[in-house]
């Protein structure tokens, strides 16, 4: 089984998504991640390019990593300079770490376009910066950026680089596709033909340019490359660089490539989704392995299928990767489907019970008039335990009022919501304000029933969508309320529909605390 060495360059090439900034202390964190999940190669930033990247070098020198080093990364040294008076190969070396990465320019155009000099003392530069570096550090890797353009202008010039590079003592040369416009069958014929004139082990940095990234990294190593470049998730600049997240288990599933132990494989979602919380962006449902849709079946047909065998819909076992099965709740929905969400959910349910005929019934009625449960499941559960005969209410609504009043031109709205609701044989009636009409609802519901059910203090409205349903109709369209809410425990998802936005999302609201209280009780009674 061939070892395929792992170069991460979110904390660097990934911090260039115009989306995400990255402190230090984030930077740390994801460090020691990336270790535990057995990243060779992590590449921190560019020394002496800014105060925060200097830093973190600094603090990672503190870290006790089991797996991985720490790369700097930096230029090749100034033209009008020598490396040992170039200030950034000073500041590369007093990173102290033990890896150094180098980019040089391979294409022609680029050395007489970007840094107008000619090509042969392009040639020195990369030479002689590798050299010095290597008497230095224990490894140094050669970025052979836009490689696979400059080889595509003049292969015999950007040959010559690589062996520059080879000749000053590199321990890797990575070839770059920079602009990420190459295809996979064009990166298969060039590194192949790169591999019978450089002896020094090849990676590959791809770009997403094409959404070719992840072909053109596969492709690459099955052509001879023995590093592979990317980030977690593929963020980067423009389109991203290649997503390790769907490279690694390409690589070592399914063409049997050894990159990471198995145990270190099951945790790739939770690495995935650690990155995207550190980054503050909204995890990508549809994400390749890693997704909360990639495992996900809604037709009726399909759910049947996987519940027979798994490899009907599905192209690797979810939990290789740290994810799991999902089957989803919609009017496409067949027994199958409300049969598998009944066990999840801990419901007995026959297959030849009348209820399940009656759960598939309200769904298909109540999607038909614009809920949705994909993302509400905490309202279907609630519609199965109430079909079922399994749901109590805890509290009555006698009323609400929400006002929202603007005194002056130029300040925000005031929105308050009064609320009087019945619990027992008790009665409360109470008041508040809130940033919207919604949040005031809110606030009320939680502030009239949290005296009979402090248990509520815990739960956090984390998200609200509204959908408009019936288009053309205007201000008197349908929506729909999509409410994630949370609490230390975990979060679910609750729904609404009306023509009137306060109407749906009450009924969201509602699901939302009922949900929390049924689970409580179910707790209590196990």
């Amino acid at each position: 089984m061939k070892k395929i060495e792992l170069y991460d360059t979110t904390l660097r090439d990934g911090s260039q998504s115009e989306e995400i900034n990255f402190s230090v202390e984030d930077k740390l964190r994801i460090t020691e991640k990336l270790d535990d999940f057995g990243i060779h190669y992590i590449e921190g930033g560019w020394p002496g390019a800014n105060p925060k990247d200097s830093e973190y070098f600094r603090k990672a020198r503190r870290l006790h990593l089991k797996t991985a080093k720490i790369v700097a990364f930096g230029s090749t040294h100034r033209a009008k300079s020598t490396p040992g008076r170039d200030t950034a190969i000073k500041s590369l070396l007093e990173s102290e770490t033990p890896v150094v990465t180098i980019f040089g320019k391979t294409w022609d155009f680029q050395v007489k376009e970007a840094l107008r000099i000619d090509l042969k003392r392009n040639l020195e530069l990369i030479s002689d910066t590798i050299s010095f570096l290597k008497k230095r550090v224990d490894e140094v890797f050669f970025d052979a950026e836009h490689f696979f353009d400059g080889y595509k202008s003049d292969p015999a010039y950007a040959v010559s680089c690589l062996k520059a590079a080879e000749d000053g003592g590199a321990s890797r040369i990575i070839l770059c596709d920079t602009n990420g416009g190459t295809l996979p069958d064009e990166i298969k014929k060039i590194v192949l033909q790169v591999k019978k004139e450089i002896k020094t082990p090849l990676g590959i940095h791809a770009h997403n340019d094409s959404d070719c990234a992840v072909a053109n990294s596969i492709i690459a190593v099955q052509s001879g490359a023995r590093q592979v470049q990317g980030t977690i998730n593929g963020i980067g600049e423009r389109c991203g660089n290649a997503n390790l997240c769907s490279i690694i288990p390409a690589l070592q599933i399914k063409k049997g490539y050894s990159c990471v132990s198995t145990e270190q494989m099951k945790s790739l979602r939770e690495v995935s989704r650690f990155v995207n919380e550190i980054a503050n962006v909204r995890h990508f449902n549809r994400q390749p392995y890693v997704g909360d849709s990639a495992f996900a079946h809604k037709g009726g047909i399909h759910v049947s299928a996987v519940s027979r065998s798994a490899a009907t819909y599905e192209h690797i076992d979810p939990e290789l990767v740290g994810n799991s099965r999902r089957i989803l709740i919609s009017d496409l929905a067949g027994k199958s489907n409300v049969l598998r969400k009944a066990e999840e959910f801990g419901i007995h349910l026959e297959k030849d019970s009348p209820q399940l005929l009656d759960i598939l019934s309200s769904i298909k009625d109540l999607e038909n008039r614009g809920f949705q449960f994909e993302a509400a499941e905490a309202s279907f559960e609630l519609l199965m335990r109430k079909t079922l005969g399994l749901h109590r209410r805890f509290f009555d609504l006698k009323g609400f009022r929400v006002i929202v009043e603007k005194r002056k031109e130029g300040e925000d709205p005031l929105s308050e919501a009064t609320i009087m609701v019945k619990v027992g044989g008790h009665i409360e009636h109470t008041a508040a304000t809130g940033d919207g009409p919604v949040n005031a609802l809110d606030n009320a519901l939680r502030k009239a029933l949290e005296k009979f059910y402090p248990e509520l203090r815990a739960v956090k409205l984390l998200d609200y969508k509204v959908r408009v349903l019936t288009a053309g109709k205007g201000t008197s369209a349908q929506v729909r309320v999509l409410v994630e809410s949370g609490d230390e425990t975990g979060k679910w998802g609750t729904v609404g529909v009306s023509e009137n936005i306060i109407e749906a999302s009450w009924q969201a609201l509602v699901d939302s605390i009922e949900f929390k209280l049924l689970r409580e009780e179910d707790r209590e009674e196990a």
